[in-house]
């Protein structure tokens, strides 16, 4: 049986607390954000890796029919959460506030790790195999090569998965820091 880092009870309550705590991260990012060209440079090609991977993996993911190793979950067990935090590094580096990158990482910690750890229960229930997956591939941080099988991307279940709502958010989320940075046309 693995270890498991938070109590349950105080998993399911920040489970129940992951929408609401994004509305409060939506006002942290636009109250402490000080973005410039130059950082909306550097930061939105880092957001754009993290949607690409998580439009990657939504494209692969069959919520609770299948226990899913193609794609980036060849890599990593949880490649949406790593595409969220990649995406909110680049969004944080594009904001140029320390501010807004310690709260998203404050976010990740204390609402994003606990939920993985639920998700993670309840896949181990839902499929017999998912121990030996787990043993194979890395909860978070991708190895190279994975080892899985080669099922190809299915645009249709990027839309079945809504995706596309992450990316809507994003195109938001920039075209308010290149209004913040005065870079308006």
């Amino acid at each position: 049986m693995p270890h498991y880092r938070f109590p349950k009870p105080y998993a399911d309550a920040v489970a129940r607390l992951r929408v609401p705590s994004g509305f409060l991260l939506l006002i942290a990012f636009a109250w402490l954000s000080r973005p410039s060209e130059a950082s909306l440079l550097r930061g939105v090609p880092i957001s754009l890796a993290g949607l690409a991977l998580r439009a990657w993996a939504a494209g692969h993911l069959e919520k609770n029919q299948k226990l899913v190793d193609s794609g980036p979950y060849r890599h990593t067990r949880n490649p949406l959460y790593l595409g969220t935090l990649t995406t909110a590094m680049g969004l944080a580096v594009a904001a140029q506030s320390w501010w807004v990158g310690g709260i998203f990482a404050a976010v990740f910690v204390l609402v994003y790790l606990p939920v993985m750890e639920l998700e993670e229960q309840h896949l181990r229930k839902l499929f017999p195999s998912y121990n030996a997956y787990a043993d194979a591939v890395p909860l978070l941080i991708p190895r190279v090569p994975g080892a899985g099988s080669d099922t190809p991307f299915s645009k249709a279940l990027y839309v079945k998965n809504q995706e596309y709502q992450a990316l809507i958010g994003f195109l938001l989320g920039v075209a308010y820091l290149w209004w913040r940075s005065g870079n308006v046309v």
